[in-house]
């Protein structure tokens, strides 16, 4: 952090010689009328408007790629179609299952129907924690909810269906019931747990065709914190990889894969752009970034300020901006919000994330410069207080007495300690909101060799 101090001449003042001491090192200057301004320095990146990277949620090929790279596209585009005949089988093999338990194929010994029944709630938990992961990997929001929604509904069916079982069983435990009831109601439990597999698999199947979620610019693959460029890796997520699943339970926990993270919030940061090896007939795994979206079209920064100077930033303030790669540029920026929640600095220390809207730069000689791209390296100088028209000394003037704040002025060429109330500080000048007058004589260097009395 770096607070500095603008001056600004508000009356003559500011022209009184110094007088002093200066064998001994001690400076006397008039206190000035000045606008003092505390200005914030910290670190910063340039964001963009939002970012999005879709992923295949299955292994197989690009049969498609319907955009290229610096492309730009709408919410909903259609980006790519991956063919994926292992997800195609997972729907079959869902299916299957689903149609067993439907004709009642399905067969329950007639003996411990309790163990039989908690066989099947743990069949069946697995089977919706696997189906939950599948439609969380699924990249389109639409079809993803779509998913949610069938999963909730053959929860609540199960549950349902689990309890009668439940029932039926302490019913035929105590002669009070026939095994039918309690075969009909495990049989439907396990139709239920099919249907929630089917219709996991055909929301990856279905999911096969990636669209964007954001209107933005297309850059093929990912970034460098998410997207793989080794193709033994790719290689080994292909079909055959690992062991198939066989059964509902085993189609609902293959069904899915990674789907797409929401867009980033304005402050997300761009990571390196890969080098792509998304091409027409490209291996895909489960996973793997096939575009990334990335909305320009307004610029942002995340600053991180330390927590000793957090509670002067609020929203509205303003800042001038510094890109590394544009030396001698200055861009505009404001404070649009200020995180709640602290985060770690590079120092160790806490720091609170500042997020700020970035307007255009200009060089010193007023012409307007380049554009930054997201994520790279700036300096916010926030403004974060102004006083005008202020009593202001030499930073250096202000000593610590005790837990008071004071300054040396000097009366009739003789040194007075007086306590002050000191209101916006800067680098150079500090504003005296009480305690000195305008054209007093204080001491401005060397206040640490000053005593009582002492004549200057």
């Amino acid at each position: 952090m770096r607070r500095v101090a603008l001056l600004a001449v508000a009356a003559p003042l500011l022209l009184v010689a110094c007088s002093g001491d200066s064998d001994k090192g001690i400076t006397v200057r008039a206190a000035q009328v000045a606008t003092v301004s505390e200005i914030v320095d910290a670190p910063a990146t340039v964001t963009a408007r939002a970012m999005a990277t879709v992923t295949s949620p299955a292994d197989g090929r690009v049969a498609s790629l319907l955009v290229k790279d610096g492309e730009g596209v709408n919410a909903g585009t259609v980006l790519a179609v991956v063919d994926s005949p292992s997800a195609q089988q997972r729907l079959a093999q869902a299916r299957q299952a689903a149609a067993a338990t439907s004709t009642g194929a399905v067969r329950i010994p007639r003996v411990n129907l309790a163990g039989t029944q908690a066989q099947t709630d743990g069949a069946a938990a697995a089977a919706f924690a696997q189906s939950q992961a599948a439609i969380a990997q699924i990249p389109d929001p639409a079809a993803r909810a779509r998913a949610q929604t069938q999963l909730a509904a053959s929860r609540a069916q199960y549950a349902a269906t689990q309890a009668q079982a439940r029932d039926a069983v302490r019913q035929f435990d105590a002669g009070l019931a026939g095994l039918g009831t309690a075969l009909r109601s495990l049989t439907a439990a396990q139709g239920v747990q099919a249907q929630a597999a089917v219709a996991a698999a055909q929301a990856t199947v279905a999911a096969l065709t990636l669209r964007s979620p954001i209107k933005g610019t297309v850059q093929l693959g990912g970034t460098s914190a998410g997207a793989s460029g080794n193709l033994s890796d790719l290689l080994g997520s292909l079909p055959g990889g690992g062991a198939g699943a066989a059964g509902a339970a085993g189609a609902a926990g293959a069904a899915g894969g990674a789907g797409t993270p929401a867009p980033s919030a304005a402050g997300g940061a761009a990571g390196a752009a890969t080098p792509s090896l998304i091409t027409p007939g490209a291996l895909v795994g489960q996973g793997t970034a096939v575009a990334t979206i990335i909305d320009v079209s307004a610029l942002g920064l995340q600053a991180d300020v330390d927590e000793t100077d957090i509670l002067l930033v609020k929203p509205g303030v303003r800042a001038k901006v510094e890109l590394d790669a544009v030396p001698g540029a200055t861009y505009e920026a404001a404070v649009a919000a200020v995180d709640l929640s602290p985060t770690t600095s590079s120092r160790g220390g806490v720091s609170y994330h500042v997020r700020l809207t970035l307007g255009a730069g200009r060089d010193t000689a007023g012409a307007v410069v380049a554009t930054p791209r997201p994520g790279m390296s700036a300096v916010a100088h926030l403004l974060v207080r102004t006083a005008r028209d202020a009593v202001a000394v030499r930073a250096s003037a202000v000593v610590r007495v005790g837990s008071r704040n004071a300054v040396w002025v000097v009366q009739g060429g003789t040194a007075r300690q007086r306590y002050v109330t000191v209101g916006t500080q800067g680098e150079d000048l500090v504003a005296i909101l009480a305690g000195v007058r305008a054209g007093e004589r204080v001491v401005v260097t060397g206040a640490e060799r000053v005593h009582a009395g002492q004549k200057l």
